[in-house]
C-alpha cells in the first residue's frame, strides 16, 4: 500500500489528543470529536444520561445560542452537524468545504465547552423527542423487542455493557438539568476526548485553532469501565414472543479484544463467513438454500471484549432449519479452516478496503481518531501487513476457541408458539455442527 496521507498527533495541555491526517487529494474535510462514555459509564438511575447529552449538544451553546444558529454556522461552510452515542463511546463531526475548518472547529468546541443545559424548555423538549425515539424499540405493550438491545441482555445480563444506549423511560424522564451538568462535567473534559481532522489541511493550523478553541476545556478524567461478567456456559437461549411473520434472529460468540493477536485472525474469518453473496453463509443459507432473505456476520468490538454475531431473519416454520444450517457451516469453518482461496480472498479485499478508506475522510478520522481513544491507532499499511501475514492455522485455532457450544447465546424474536421455541432449543442442542 502506497500511502497517500499523512497522520500526526499532539496534545493540548488540558490532555485533549488533537489527530490529523492531511489527504491533499481529496476536497472536502472532515471534523470530529470523540468522547471515551456511553451508557457502559452510566449507572441504573442515570442510564441514557449520555445520549441525553448528545441531543441536548445541538440545541445550543454559549456562542451559537439555539440549534439553528449552531447549524446554519456549520451548514453556511459546506457541513452537516451529526454525532452518535454507542456503548462504550459517542462523536460529534461534521464534513466541511476545507475553508470552513476553522468554523467547525468553533462549534465543536463551544458544543462541548459551554453546552446550554439549563433551559428546561430545551430539556422537556429534547425528553419528548427521546421517549419518541424509544418507541421503535418497542412492541404495542411496551415490551422490547429489540434484538440488539435483548442480545446484549442475553449475553451479560445487567452489567452496564448490556444497558440500553437510550436508557429507559423511566429514567429519561427523570434526568434534569444537574444530573446533565454533573456528567458533562465528569466526562467531557480534555482528558477523555480526541479529536481529529481529516482532508486537505496542516496539522500546525489545525493545532493553532485547537489551541484557541477547544483551550477553556478542563481536564477532567479519563473514564474507565469494569469488565464484563463471562457469560453462563452456553448454549444459552433467550426467545421473546413478537407476533410477526418472521423470528428474527442473532447468534453470538464472546471473542477476543482488539488489542489481541486473536482479533486480527477474528476479522479474516468474519470475511470468510461473510463479505458478500460468495461468501460461505450468504450463499449457503440465502442462495442456495432460500432459507433466509439476508444474514449477516459482523463483530461487535469493545475496549476489552468483543462479539462475533450471527444475524438474520426466517418465517417461523424455517428459522430452526437456517439456524442448524448455519451452525453446521460454522462447525466445518472450526473444524477444517478455510480454502487457500477463501484465505487470500479475504485478505485481498481487507487491503482494498483500507486502500478505499484512503477517500474517505469520515473513515481515516474514525480510524485514527476513534481507534486513539483505547489504543495507539496503527498506519494502514502496518494493519495490511499485519493482516496478510495471518496463516490458516491462526484462523482455525480463533474459530475452534470461539465457535464452541458453550460460547454460544441464542437471541431471537418472534416464534408465537411455545412449539416453535421448543424446537429452535432442540434445534440448536441436537445439532451436529459446532462441538
Amino acid at each position: 500500500m502506497n500511502p497517500t496521507y499523512r497522520a500526526r498527533s499532539d496534545t493540548l495541555e488540558n490532555g485533549l489528543r488533537i489527530l490529523t491526517v492531511e489527504l491533499p487529494h481529496v476536497h472536502q474535510a472532515l471534523v470530529s470529536l470523540y468522547v471515551r462514555v456511553g451508557s457502559r459509564h452510566e449507572t441504573e438511575a442515570t442510564n441514557g444520561v449520555s445520549h441525553f447529552l448528545e441531543h441536548l449538544f445541538f440545541r445550543g451553546s454559549e456562542a451559537f445560542p439555539n440549534s439553528v444558529a449552531m447549524h446554519a454556522a456549520v451548514e453556511d461552510v459546506g457541513g452537516n452537524l451529526n454525532g452518535y452515542t454507542e456503548r462504550d463511546h459517542g462523536a460529534y463531526f461534521t464534513p466541511v468545504h476545507p475553508d470552513g475548518v476553522p468554523v467547525a472547529i468553533e462549534v465543536l468546541a463551544d458544543m462541548m465547552a459551554a453546552p446550554l443545559l439549563d433551559r428546561k424548555g430545551e430539556i422537556d423538549l429534547e425528553r419528548s423527542v427521546i421517549l419518541e425515539e424509544m418507541l421503535d424499540e418497542v412492541d404495542g405493550r411496551g415490551r422490547d423487542i429489540d434484538l440488539e438491545n435483548l442480545a446484549k441482555r442475553a449475553l451479560w445480563g445487567d452489567d452496564p455493557l448490556a444497558y440500553k444506549i437510550a436508557g429507559t423511560p423511566r429514567v429519561v424522564r427523570a434526568l434534569d438539568a444537574r444530573a446533565l451538568r454533573a456528567h458533562h462535567a465528569r466526562w467531557y473534559g480534555g482528558n477523555n476526548l480526541v479529536f481529529c481532522a481529516a482532508g486537505p489541511l496542516g496539522h500546525r493550523r489545525v493545532m493553532e485553532l485547537c489551541r484557541r478553541h477547544f483551550g477553556r476545556l478542563p481536564a477532567g478524567q479519563r473514564s474507565r469501565a469494569r469488565p464484563p461478567p463471562p457469560p453462563k456456559p452456553g448454549p444459552t437461549f433467550r426467545i421473546f414472543d413478537h407476533d410477526e411473520s418472521q423470528t428474527e434472529f442473532r447468534l453470538s460468540f464472546i471473542a477476543p479484544p482488539e488489542d489481541t493477536p486473536g482479533f486480527l485472525a477474528l476479522g479474516l474469518l468474519r470475511r470468510v463467513l461473510d463479505d458478500g453473496l460468495s461468501s460461505r453463509l450468504p450463499f449457503e443459507i440465502v442462495e442456495r438454500r432460500g432459507l433466509c432473505y439476508a444474514l449477516h456476520c459482523g463483530v461487535d468490538s469493545f475496549d476489552d471484549v468483543s462479539v462475533l454475531e450471527i444475524e438474520g431473519a426466517a418465517s417461523h416454520g424455517k428459522v430452526g432449519r437456517a439456524v442448524a444450517e448455519i451452525l453446521q457451516i460454522l462447525g466445518r469453518v472450526a473444524r477444517e479452516g478455510p480454502t487457500a482461496e477463501e484465505l487470500a480472498r479475504a485478505k485481498r479485499r481487507h487491503r482494498m478496503a483500507l486502500e478505499a478508506s484512503l477517500d474517505s475522510t469520515y473513515d481515516m478520522a474514525a480510524w485514527f481518531g476513534g481507534t486513539a481513544l483505547f489504543r495507539e491507532p496503527p498506519p494502514l499499511e502496518r494493519r495490511a501487513e499485519e493482516m496478510d501475514a495471518i496463516s490458516a492455522g491462526q484462523v482455525v485455532a480463533l474459530a475452534r476457541e470461539v465457535l464452541r457450544p458453550e460460547n454460544l447465546t441464542v437471541t431471537a424474536v418472534g416464534n408465537p408458539t411455545r412449539l416453535q421455541h421448543a424446537r429452535l432449543r432442540a434445534t440448536v442442542l441436537e445439532a451436529e455442527g459446532l462441538g
